[in-house]
């Protein structure tokens, strides 16, 4: 969740209203899904903790103001800057396509940057890179002197020894895998650039180095500090709306402060666009849609007057959304925007009308039984992740990979218990055998352009004797116990050995495999005992 610090008194200066702290605390709380965590008198300091991580523009002074001038009435509808035209240009070469191939800019001029600003942008850059940039990987944004830079800059990617500048916080020239080794930002994002054989850079039109994004600024053209006046802003990533997004949400601050807000054109080989681009996104909103989604009766003036106070514009049935919010994606977003402009608390109660008790599914009960059954065969019961390491599982069916994960070992949707039953065997290879450890649980697996989901049952058996006769006394057990009968049928299988596998079959239809487990595959886990297993699809089964 982002926590933010500001002076209390800055933040009312830009709402233009006086609020004691207990008043705001209590705004925030009916509004923005926020609390204060801290307010220190002395230094007049205010620390925020912000529970919706998908609201950047909330997340400094500026953007909370502009909220809360809509909630109190002091501004009613969307609050715009214009941005004005200018000759400043930024050429982007085909070269970033395969690293990183968005860019947005502008420059910002009208005023000198005072300690307190400077530790504000500051605080929004890094809040919204970490966060809503998942860690500077989907968007980086960089802050430079304007004056010292020579229109029009270039944005390309190069050979990493083949550029070398004095990042900030160093006082010698490095290349970029230098950079990457040696300084304390590389060592943090140089997973971001893994794989790729060329890194983005940043240079003006004397070849002076601005940055390497998304790693770190140069020291000279790329450091802004107090007394400067003018700025160059921009922000890189791998997702367009997310690096759009930043130059609203800076351009709207910014020209907040008292900056005068001048455009950038994009230059790309194919296209050139306008930054901060100003878009705004339409979407239909009636009263009934709303009463539908809220149970509010309203008018639809009195639908517009809510909106307006949300910060939104009306164009006949459509509700017109800030450029700095992408958080807006549907109507039954517009809808909750108008239920918060109205006030929760302001909405009645409505008085009980039905009366239910809760009982578990008869599948859910069903499921229960065979866990009881597996238990009292001498199995012990795991939970683990369904998020787990690609690299573990095993099996034909297609895997579920996650785009933008945070660590390998979280990397992708299981597609079947084995593997982490088997993991669990290779981390406790110190305890006595026999070993027997058994799942039930949620798999997902790929077929072409679908997703499937299936509860499954894994058991696995570990010990010296360990057998495929064994393995199948526990499935006689486990389906006996249903009166259900079946039969196995030869199969291969990745996790089995060839000729000791066999698919399971209950009413001419395929529901699970059973096995010993190949040597290779113990081998992968480091398990230097036998095994044998057995996989159940019990969503297939309990429709028999």
């Amino acid at each position: 969740m982002p926590t933010i610090t500001f002076s209390f008194k800055d933040f009312q200066q830009l709402l233009g209203k006086k609020l004691t702290v207990p008043e705001f605390e209590d705004l925030l709380v009916l509004y923005a899904k926020a609390e204060v965590e801290k307010y220190d008198k002395a230094s007049d300091e205010v620390t925020l903790k912000l529970d919706d991580t998908n609201l950047p523009y909330l997340w400094c002074p500026e953007g909370l103001a502009r909220f809360f001038r809509g909630m109190l009435g002091i501004s009613k509808g969307m609050q715009k800057f214009k941005a004005k035209s200018s000759g400043y240009k930024v050429t982007v070469e085909d070269s970033v396509k395969a690293v990183r191939p968005f860019i947005t800019a502008f420059v910002a001029k009208g005023r000198k940057i005072d300690d307190y600003l400077l530790k504000q942008l500051i605080q929004i850059q890094e809040k919204f890179c970490e966060s809503y940039g998942r860690r500077r990987q989907k968007t980086s944004i960089g802050l430079y002197a304007y004056g010292k830079i020579s229109f029009p800059v270039h944005y390309r990617a190069v050979e990493p020894s083949s550029a070398k500048f004095v990042p900030l916080g160093f006082d010698h020239p490095m290349d970029l895998n230098q950079v990457l080794k040696m300084h304390p930002k590389g060592q943090q994002y140089a997973w971001i650039l893994k794989g790729a054989s060329k890194y983005p850079l940043l240079q003006d039109n004397k070849g002076e180095i601005l940055s390497f994004p998304p790693i770190i600024n140069s020291s000279t053209t790329g450091r802004l500090k107090t007394g400067d006046s003018e700025l160059l802003f921009e922000a890189t990533g791998t997702d367009e709306e997310s690096v759009s997004l930043a130059a609203s949400i800076f351009a709207h601050n910014l020209a907040e402060r008292g900056f005068e807000i001048f455009s950038a054109t994009i230059s790309y080989k194919a296209k050139s666009e306008t930054t901060p681009s100003g878009k705004t996104l339409k979407i239909s909103i009636t009263p009934e849609f709303i009463e539908k989604v809220t149970g509010l009766k309203l008018s639809a003036a009195e639908a517009r007057q809510l909106l307006a106070k949300a910060g939104y514009e009306c164009a006949g049935n459509q509700a017109i959304v800030p450029d700095y919010r992408a958080d807006i994606m549907h109507s039954v977003d517009v809808a909750e925007d108008v239920a918060i402009a109205f006030g929760y608390d302001n909405i009645k109660d409505e008085p009980l009308k039905s009366y239910t008790i809760g009982m578990p599914l008869a599948a859910v009960q069903k499921v229960n039984n065979l866990r009881k059954a597996v238990v009292a065969m001498g199995f012990q019961e795991i939970f683990s992740h369904i998020l787990t390491d690609k690299s573990s599982l095993i099996g034909s069916a297609e895997i579920i990979e996650l785009e933008n994960y945070m660590s390998e070992t979280y990397s992708a949707v299981r597609n079947s218990l084995l593997p982490q039953l088997l993991d669990v065997l290779s981390r406790n290879k110190h305890t006595d055998y026999p070993q027997k450890v058994f799942e039930e649980g949620t798999v997902s697996a790929r077929n072409g352009s679908k997703i499937m989901e299936w509860h499954s049952l894994a058991l696995v058996s570990a010990h010296s004797k360990a057998d495929f006769t064994e393995q199948k006394q526990h499935l006689s057990a486990i389906l006996g116990s249903l009166g259900a009968q079946f039969a196995i049928k030869p199969t291969e299988h990745a996790a089995f050995i060839k000729g000791r596998a066999g698919s399971i079959i209950v009413d001419n239809e395929t529901i699970g495999v059973i096995g010993e487990i190949s040597p290779a595959v113990l081998s992968k886990f480091g398990i230097e005992m036998p095994a044998t297993a057995l996989e159940l699809n019990l969503n297939l089964l309990f429709q028999q």
